[in-house]
């Protein structure tokens, strides 16, 4: 495994989706995360080049068709709120969160099929707010749910882990597989905060229940705490799981400069994270890692965060 690279994906169409001036979840996001990488030596050695596979097939692995047509009557209209009022569609905004799950769906692949050890998906719209029949929290589609539907069906993996360490709590992702002992939803997310959910008593439920993990950190939570809960939490059930493939949603919005979130992470905050995952994954002998980015809104501190994200993926052994 330790031959193989580290990918990084993305796609010019995820500049297309432009919510109104002034919105929080701009392109500048992930123009910013291209510069500093073009800036740095790292994006010499990292595999780049993987053509995104066609989602739409995939789509109603989680999502509703009604809710899919609805979000695809939005293409080349005037943009307008979907849904809840702080997520808009229109114009280009479907071909972007298109080009976003492509992306992520084709990381499966390359992972899978053992081009590379791990992949960070670059994209946007995020997606982990996204429900199985409405848009929601800047989310159009759930990206990492289709990942790991697209994984477990194409590659016959049987156990699937997601970490997400966005500062908002992923109610769209825990939604959807709340009653699915296949696929482990794990959170650390700050508490309370938007958009409600995510407290430590939901758990599952059916044939899901202990399969959702929920950590919830109070404001103003530090990296010791984030990797104190990690540690002690997180990686024992993840382990006890022993996911044959690991995705995380990585928000950077925890990061000490975001002006949503009220966390106190700093770049090397997310690179230690990073580290513990690549602990997880050889532990249990997992396939790799895909990670796929979701908030982070001070486009600086998102873009070095990033940074320190893939050179943490670049420096694990593996």
């Amino acid at each position: 495994m330790s031959l193989k690279p580290v990918a990084f994906l993305s796609h010019p169409a995820c500049l297309r989706h432009r919510p109104p001036a002034g919105h929080p979840e701009r392109p500048e996001r992930l123009s910013a995360i291209l510069s500093a990488l073009e800036s740095d030596p790292l994006h010499l050695r990292l595999l780049s080049t993987a053509p995104p596979v066609d989602p739409e097939p995939w789509l109603t692995s989680v999502h509703d068709p009604e809710y899919l047509q609805r979000l695809r009557q939005t293409q080349g209209k005037p943009l307008q709120p979907l849904d809840h009022g702080d997520t808009y569609a229109g114009g280009d905004s479907y071909l972007a969160a298109q080009a976003a799950v492509g992306c992520a769906l084709a990381a499966i692949d390359l992972v899978c099929c053992g081009e590379a050890r791990s992949v960070f998906c670059a994209v946007r719209p995020p997606g982990h707010h996204a429900r199985v029949a409405a848009a929601m929290g800047f989310c159009l589609l759930n990206t990492v749910a289709i990942a790991a539907r697209y994984a477990q069906a194409s590659y016959k993996i049987s156990r699937v882990a997601i970490l997400d360490w966005d500062v908002h709590h992923g109610n769209g992702t825990q939604e959807i597989f709340y009653e699915d002992p296949t696929v482990y939803y794990a959170s650390l997310h700050q508490y309370p905060h938007y958009p409600g959910t995510g407290a430590s008593d939901e758990t599952g439920r059916g044939p899901g229940l202990g399969f959702t993990l929920n950590v919830p950190l109070p404001p103003g939570s530090t990296e010791e705490d984030y990797l104190r809960a990690t540690r002690e939490r997180i990686l024992p059930a993840l382990t006890a799981f022993r996911p044959e493939l690991l995705l995380v949603s990585a928000g950077f919005d925890a990061h000490r400069d975001d002006p949503l979130g009220a966390m106190l992470l700093v770049e090397q905050s997310f690179a230690r994270l990073t580290h513990l995952c690549v602990e997880l994954v050889e532990t249990v002998q997992a396939k790799g890692i895909v990670s796929i980015l979701e908030g982070g809104y001070n486009t600086q501190a998102l873009a070095r965060s990033v940074l320190a994200h893939l050179q943490a993926l670049e420096s694990s052994p593996g």
